[in-house]
């Protein structure tokens, strides 16, 4: 038994209806929940990561440098690469970081990291950055690209 095709241009229709139909969605995090710059509010990877946009847009300049919003993503987020090498990204609520390993030592014996990853042994030139305070981001984005690049 065959079936008569569609009538030609039924299947252009359907498919700019269920366009029409995405475009207009209120079930996704860009229209839902509280806002704040365009992030829902009760989306912390989210706001951390527009954080990270925000702050490496300072960067735009260094020579190698490929923002998160121009990169391909890594680990499921946006990461900060320079010279083709991760150097900052946000896979959780907080910035990881690639620095020297007595830096993120330092950082966590002083409070001001935490060890990466948390579900594992950690890696030893990878550290969470406590702060979510775009100045103190902005120093050690700073440092990771300078130890990165190299």
């Amino acid at each position: 038994m065959t079936t008569d095709p569609a009538p030609a241009g039924r299947a252009d229709e359907q498919h700019a209806q269920e366009h029409r139909t995405d475009e207009n969605r209120t079930d996704d995090v860009r229209t839902s929940g509280a806002h704040r710059d365009g992030v829902a509010a009760d989306d912390p990877h989210a706001a951390t990561e527009a954080r990270l946009h925000a702050v490496a847009a300072a960067f735009a300049d260094v020579p190698g440098v490929v923002l998160p919003s121009a990169g391909r993503r890594h680990f499921g987020t946006a990461t900060l690469r320079v010279h083709g090498r991760i150097a900052a990204f946000t896979p959780g609520a907080h910035l990881v970081v690639k620095l020297p390993r007595d830096r993120v030592a330092g950082l966590v014996a002083s409070g001001a990291g935490l060890p990466f990853p948390d579900d594992r042994p950690p890696m030893r030139e990878w550290v969470q950055v406590v702060s979510d305070d775009p100045g103190v981001w902005h120093g050690v984005v700073a440092e990771a690209l300078a130890f990165v690049g190299g």
